[in-house]
């Protein structure tokens, strides 16, 4: 595998090689055995299921019926003061 890099980017990994004393193919290498070491995201930890906004609120039972919200509307505003702006 061939990566391309900046110049700036090279002088970067050259520059931390030095100041740990390693070649800079050593510290590529040593970067690269860290992150293969870690274990995968994917691999490892199963995904959580995932619920659907009506899955999530099936727990409150069926949604009132058009009727029924009309008339608890006409209810809540049966008192509303209109005319003492």
């Amino acid at each position: 595998m061939i990566v391309q890099l900046q110049p700036q980017e090279e002088a970067r990994i050259i520059a931390v090689a030095r100041a740990r004393g390693l070649s800079a193919d050593a510290l590529v290498r040593q970067a690269l055995a860290d992150i293969l070491a870690e274990p995968a995201a994917d691999a490892c930890s199963p995904k959580q299921p995932t619920h659907s906004l009506r899955g999530l609120l099936s727990k409150y039972g069926a949604a009132p019926s058009g009727e029924e919200i009309d008339q608890n509307r006409a209810e809540m505003f049966a008192n509303f003061p209109r005319s003492d702006f």
